[in-house]
């Protein structure tokens, strides 16, 4: 029902720069959508599956752009740029760095129907990195700081008469030499750290809106009396008699519960035989939310939720254990870290998005750790679909590789983070759990990795839990542990062993192990200096060990761990220990044997 919808959403072509004659730039190896990629039709499907609006405009295609000085302002753009890939990535067709010290320039021409303009329009950026100033017909229209979460301006008020209209976007990103957050982007890629990502890396579109409007929504399920608390926002002049109906529909599209609130004030909607999501039954109820201003409908959105809940439960042996739905389940998948070796950041298409999560499925995975990356809302969206739990990480800060802290020890000290990245980073990270609690895949909050920037461990997790109390939150993966949070998190590779217990105090997981190595020869990002924790020569060799490590694995389960993330989902850059290479062209092992293992492992938990 909610993929039918989102085809179902009218796409209008965007009026951007006419197609110039376009190639992959650079010599490095691609996927199979990468090579089969139609610029004219790039990442064209809805960027917002969890609030869809009927009428909608892309604006993905050719721009122009240049890279100058960053006191230079309005430049002539003259290159071409092929958007929503990075300007340092193969598919934007330039593969080009821009410095701490430059600025990146983006421009376009576009236009508006007629019959938009009689409200707002708002033109909405589902990620840009990392500092962004919007212009449109010479107007500044506002400026956004952050490499990861969508924002948007209403332009109704900068549009002139006629069909044509200039954007001009101008980016500086200081990636790891200022304190924003950068996950694994480095000016120096190295090892475990790779190429950095500048400016627009996921999609441009506009929507027409009426002067009220729905803003977003969260929908928290309660599966004990199977109802849903939800709540509706809007934004506007709400003077008038403001309501919102909100109705919730079964898979198949009908309506199953319907109840009436105002705008920001939870309601409560009971469905009858309530559905359960869970990675076996990923059943998804939609929802139609419309609004209203005394009898007139003046915006309807349509989006969905999950029946389900996340908490820590105690086993029959007295361990905590990860819950879903009340019920102990546990936890198992890949450090999924979400790069492309055509598109760094972006992956090639949607299709390429989904494919990661299917195969994650495929392989007998129930979960993924999305780590120190924020992925597109159509990830999430697959994720729901599909049916795979997430932790979801905050890209660490710019940190000292050296560290101020006791890995293996609770109560270590945390780093000394300047003020201004620490304020920095509460806006980020606010903004990220805001934006995408709304996907019910999401079951886990890891603030920290490693204590890569870790700071004020215990205020930090305060604050993600008064933004978020209906989820779990790991305070720091393999980092620096501290009596705080839902979870205790150790690593250690490349076999699965704990460094660290809680001793009950907590829930005990093992957040990364693994790390096993191939070298895949004419799969490489590059022919030498390739590197995993460990390294084999062949499929059978890495199977072999990888069910040494299950068999390993199964055995501090017993003994109360309750998750466990292997490294990794594919190869990234120089590292080789992905159960896929970086171009998805191989898996490395034996597909049927991985899921029987994975499975196994999984069950073991309830022998």
């Amino acid at each position: 029902m909610r993929k039918l919808t989102v085809l179902l959403a009218t796409v209008l072509v965007a009026a951007c720069t006419a197609a110039p004659s376009w190639k992959p730039a650079g010599d490095r190896i691609l996927t199979t959508w990468g090579e089969s990629l139609d610029p004219a039709h790039v990442h064209a499907e809805y960027p917002r599956p969890q609030m869809v609006r009927e009428t909608w405009k892309s604006l993905n295609g050719f721009w122009k752009y240049a890279i100058v000085p960053q006191e230079e302002q309005n430049p002539v753009c003259d290159s071409t740029i092929l958007v929503p890939f990075c300007v340092e990535s193969a598919l934007s067709g330039v593969g080009k760095r821009v410095s701490n010290k430059e600025a990146l320039w983006y421009e376009t021409v576009f236009s508006v129907p007629n019959s938009w303009r009689k409200g707002g329009v708002m033109l909405n950026f589902e990620a840009v990195d990392w500092y962004a100033e919007i212009y449109v017909n010479g107007h500044s229209v506002g400026t956004h700081s952050g490499g990861y979460t969508h924002f948007g301006f209403d332009i109704a008020p900068y549009l002139k008469k006629g069909k044509e209209q200039l954007l001009r976007v101008k980016v500086t990103d200081a990636t790891d030499t200022d304190f924003q957050p950068c996950g694994k982007q480095v000016t120096v890629p190295r090892g475990i750290w790779y190429t950095p990502v500048t400016g627009i890396w996921q999609s441009v579109w506009m929507e027409p809106v009426p002067s009220v409007h729905i803003t977003d929504y969260e929908a928290v399920a309660d599966p004990e009396s199977g109802s849903f608390s939800i709540t509706v926002n809007c934004a506007g002049n709400e003077d008038l008699d403001t309501t919102v109906e909100v109705e919730v529909l079964s898979a198949d599209g009908t309506r199953v519960a319907t109840a009436i609130t105002t705008p920001g004030e939870p309601v409560v909607a009971a469905v009858p035989d309530p559905q359960l999501w869970t990675p076996d039954t990923p059943y998804l109820y939609g929802l139609r939310l419309s609004l209203r201003q005394g009898k007139d409908e003046v915006d309807q959105v349509t989006g969905y939720a999950a029946m389900r809940s996340v908490s820590m439960v105690v086993d029959k042996d007295g361990y905590k254990r990860l819950g879903l739905n009340g019920k102990p389940i546990f936890h198992y998948g890949p450090l999924d870290q979400g790069w492309w070796p055509d598109g760094l950041y972006t992956a090639p298409s949607d299709e390429a998005l989904k494919y990661d999560i299917q195969k994650t499925k495929d392989f007998g995975y129930n979960m993924i750790r999305k780590h120190i990356k924020i992925e597109p809302r159509r990830w999430y969206y697959w994720c729901d679909v599909l049916g795979v739990m997430v932790w979801q990480d905050m890209p660490c800060i710019a940190h000292n590789k050296k560290g101020q802290w006791d890995e293996w020890t609770y109560g270590g000290e945390d780093y000394e983070v300047p003020e201004r990245a620490k304020e920095n980073y509460y806006r980020e990270w606010g903004e990220i759990i805001a934006q995408n609690k709304v996907s019910p895949c999401i079951v886990v909050w890891v603030p920290f990795n490693e204590g890569w920037g870790q700071f004020d461990t215990e205020q930090v997790v305060a604050f993600t839990h008064d933004l978020d109390p209906t989820r779990l939150i790991n305070p720091a993966s393999g980092g620096n542990h501290r009596h705080c949070g839902d979870i205790l998190d150790s690593h250690n590779y490349p076999m699965p062993k704990m460094k660290l217990r809680s001793n009950g105090e907590v829930i005990d997981v093992l957040g990364e192990y693994g790390g096993i190595g191939w070298p895949v020869e004419g799969h490489l990002w590059q022919a030498d200096k390739n590197w995993g924790y460990v390294k084999y020569t062949s499929g059978e060799e890495v199977l072999a060990e990888y069910e040494r490590f299950a068999e390993m694995l199964k055995g501090i389960i017993k003994e109360g761990v309750a998750g466990a993330v292997y490294t990794q989902t594919t190869d990234v850059e120089v590292e080789v220990n992905g159960l896929m290479t970086y171009d998805r062209k191989v898996i490395k092992m034996d597909e049927p044997r991985l899921r029987d293992i994975n499975q196994r492992v999984i069950q073991s938990m309830q022998e």
